[in-house]
């Protein structure tokens, strides 16, 4: 914008420069032409005295050196009879011409370096003399080369001003306009503090416009987290409304008794009241005042708990399952919590959409770029894929939200991976491809790297 600006202010100013300076010098070429023709003029009328008194011609030569052009050889005078007095640079030819013109007024010829005035001047008995006045081409010429010079610098000089007033204007469009972007991108990457100073110093000299723009990006900013802490307290008064089906869940798995069963279903509910009550002091928390993420787990150590949690309802539902590939571990770099809660939504899936006995199997593959996991089962797969990877447009019945796969969506796409939907070669159902790229190098923590797996199987 700055540079468009002087560019502007450069065109506009050549534009007026030439407008008013070229007319101007060509005046001052005419002037000088014209200067140099009634100074011609008036030397020849300075002999009009002398002539009349006498056409002796060593009178009219000492009258010629007497003037500063009969001086310089320029002044020659053509007398009645042909008789000439002085240095003449016509010939016979041209001073007939001249002659012909008009006795009262004369004329004007090309020479050799410039032109001949000839100015007919009457002598005795109504006979007239032809005083020739030579007027140089530099003498037509003479103070043009300076004034173009001069007018020249008077545009350059308008032109370096308006260039400097134009940089100066510009630099304080752009010094705002570069506030306000700076401060836009830094909203963006989670500074919900930043503002646009619209007082003051830091904003003297910004277009009024930009003003409106700072202004209107402050409201903003103060409306985006006035909403988030309402956001933020709802979430949490809606979590808090949890706990009382949650202590109701706690009492009846504590009256299960013994069982691998009943120690499942405490365990679930555990972490159940573990996830809510973050859930709660994650809402509860300001952003500003967060701290730093850690991404990077070992996806080989979720991904074997979590199987190892819903294989006690696969027991119980009589449901074959297989988890291969676990051998050794796969950084990845994603949340524990959040891996976790993508292969709990793969896995959900299986038990909420297929029948009872259904084998499932978990198979991951990892290679220098990214760790693949594939969830298929043995049920009828999938209708429509499209849909149901959709936020929101997935059916899965009674107590289904739709928002599982796009979960595991998010999650991939946040490594630069993908989510692909398909049909299982090994078990004939539907099977979910999930890949998390690992080009981010992710350090796990020491006794997760110490650790390594075993092919388990269950059948």
């Amino acid at each position: 914008m700055r540079w468009a600006m002087v560019k502007a202010a450069v065109a506009g100013t050549v534009m007026v420069a030439l407008a008013f300076l070229i007319p101007l010098g060509l005046v001052v070429q005419h002037t000088a032409r014209d200067r140099a023709f009634t100074t011609a003029q008036r030397q020849a009328a300075a002999l009009g005295p002398a002539l009349a008194i006498t056409t002796d011609q060593d009178a009219i030569a000492r009258a010629l050196a007497s003037t500063d052009a009969g001086a310089e050889d320029r002044l020659a005078v053509h007398l009645p009879g042909g008789p000439v007095v002085g240095h003449t640079r016509v010939d016979a030819g041209q001073l007939g011409s001249a002659e012909t013109q008009g006795r009262s007024r004369g004329g004007t010829v090309r020479t050799a370096g410039g032109y001949a005035l000839l100015q007919p001047v009457a002598v005795d008995n109504g006979r007239v003399a032809m005083v020739e006045v030579f007027v140089a081409d530099a003498d037509l010429s003479r103070g043009v080369g300076t004034a173009w010079l001069v007018l020249s610098g008077v545009a350059l000089a308008l032109v370096a001003v308006s260039v400097a007033v134009a940089d100066r204007m510009g630099a304080r469009i752009v010094r705002s306009a570069r506030r306000l972007a700076t401060a836009a991108r830094s909203l963006g990457s989670g500074n919900l503090a930043v503002r646009v100073p619209v007082d003051g110093s830091e904003a003297a000299g910004a277009p009024e416009e930009l003003r409106e723009a700072a202004y209107a990006f402050n409201a903003m900013a103060d409306r985006v987290v006035h909403l988030l802490a309402a956001e933020r307290e709802l979430a949490a008064d809606l979590s808090h409304r949890l706990r009382t089906p949650l202590t109701v869940l706690r009492l009846n798995a504590a009256a299960l008794g013994a069982g691998d069963a009943a120690d499942a279903t405490r365990h679930a509910v555990a972490q159940l009241e573990r996830e809510v009550d973050q859930i709660i002091r994650t809402a509860r928390r300001d952003p500003v005042d967060a701290p730093p993420v850690v991404l990077g787990c070992d996806a080989v150590e979720v991904i074997r708990e979590r199987v190892a949690f819903w294989s006690a309802l696969a027991e119980d539902e009589g449901r074959p399952w297989q988890l291969a590939g676990d051998r050794e571990p796969a950084p990845v770099p994603v949340q524990r919590g959040d891996l976790a809660a993508a292969v709990d939504a793969l896995l959900g899936n299986v038990f909420r959409h297929t029948a009872v006995g259904t084998a499932f199997a978990v198979d991951l593959t990892v290679t220098e770029d990214g760790v693949t996991v594939l969830v298929g089962d043995a049920g009828p797969g999938f209708a429509d894929p499209a849909p149901a990877i959709r936020r929101g447009a997935g059916h899965g019945g009674e107590g289904s939200t739709g928002l599982g796969l796009d979960i595991v969506r998010k999650l991939a796409e946040s490594t630069g991976g993908d989510v692909a939907l398909g049909r299982s070669a090994a078990l004939g159902g539907a099977e979910i491809g999930v890949r998390l790229n690992t080009r981010t190098q992710v350090e796990l923590p020491r006794q997760q790297r110490r650790r390594s797996g075993r092919l388990i199987r269950k059948d």
